[in-house]
């Protein structure tokens, strides 16, 4: 009864998946390309890699597994306004639910230009756009439906279910936009606030063959910000509100990172914080950063009423960012880390 216990609520958290939000991390601030196609290129340095990994709900063997990795990069520096940045960028992420039942890949381009609002260049205001080409294969041959129960519990009796036994394929073209207004005051400090809209032109999937379901549209409003509060210390702040078809997800937060080797321009900073999910869960994070490279850790703690099913063990989150900094070492524009 523990198995069919444990399939019935993964199935149940795959259904939620595929009817309510699409894939996230815990760590959004880590993961720019998919939470704001505007912040294509929003970085201090000439290229950006970022990759993320999260198990969800690990008590349930592989219920969700994501993981994506991104490279973006500013362009034609020399040919536009110096207070204006022009960024491009790829994409690519994978989901596996309920233990690879469900498939999802995802293949993004994306581009954002960022216009100088002053003679600084301190404050900038960024539109971006995001093109996807998603495809997702369903092996109906892993799941069991109520009717093939038999009074043994076994699942031996036949079923008329369409996809039973075969894999189903979906593929779809979705389109992403969104705003992004980024600011300093001093040149150390920072401030963003951003828009984004996914599945703008809501694409359109069918697993059953009798019917279609409409991808309903994900809009995020998010900002952010750091502040140094002492010779060694700054204090990131973070948060978001994100609504899809109903759901709708909260996150606030932050980190203080210490400055380990009290360097201005290039520092070894190592940061210590907690995000909180309103209503789900809270989330402790740690990060290290050293040269070029930003490593960060979190792990979710459920505190809803899912963490009967997850033994309150949301899920743990490793993040990986390296921004190459200019060949002159020189600082520029303040912009968001978190």
């Amino acid at each position: 009864m523990k198995r069919i216990a444990l399939f019935f609520l993964c199935f149940f958290m795959w259904k939620a998946e595929i009817f309510a939000q699409d894939p996230h991390f815990s760590q959004f601030f880590s993961s720019p390309l998919t939470l704001n196609p505007a912040l294509t290129g929003k970085f201090d340095g000439t290229f950006r890699i970022a990759g993320n990994y999260r198990d969800q709900w690990p008590a349930i063997s592989k219920a969700f597994v994501t993981s994506t990795l991104s490279v973006d990069a500013g362009i034609l520096p020399n040919r536009i306004n110096p207070n204006d940045t022009w960024g491009v960028g790829v994409m690519a992420m994978t989901d596996r639910t309920a233990n690879g039942i469900l498939t999802s890949n995802y293949i993004s381009l994306s581009t954002a230009y960022h216009k100088g609002l002053d003679e600084d260049g301190l404050h900038q205001l960024g539109f971006g756009f995001q093109g996807t080409y998603a495809t997702k294969r369903l092996d109906g041959s892993q799941l069991n439906f109520e009717k093939e129960l038999d009074l043994n519990g076994r699942w031996t009796q036949p079923s008329d279910e369409p996809i039973d036994g075969r894999n189903v394929n979906v593929n779809y073209v979705d389109f992403n936009a969104g705003v992004l207004y980024n600011g300093s005051t001093t040149g150390y400090n920072n401030f963003y606030l951003g828009v984004s809209m996914y599945h703008i032109n809501r694409p359109k999937e069918s697993y059953m063959g009798n019917g279609t379901y409409t991808l309903n549209p994900r809009t995020t409003v998010h900002a952010g910000g750091y502040l140094p509060v002492g010779q060694t210390t700054t204090l990131h702040l973070s948060g978001l509100y994100t609504r899809q078809a109903g759901a709708n997800e909260m996150v606030v937060g932050g980190a203080v990172a210490f400055n380990l080797t009290n360097e201005e321009e290039n520092p070894t900073n190592f940061y210590a914080g907690s995000w909180i999910r309103l209503n789900d869960a809270i989330y402790p994070y740690v990060g290290f950063e050293y040269r070029d490279i930003r490593i960060g850790a979190s792990y979710d703690v459920n505190y809803s009423q899912l963490k009967v099913g997850s033994q309150s063990r949301g899920g743990i989150e490793i993040s990986l960012i390296y921004v190459k900094r200019p060949p002159d070492g020189r600082k520029g524009i303040p912009c968001p880390k978190f």
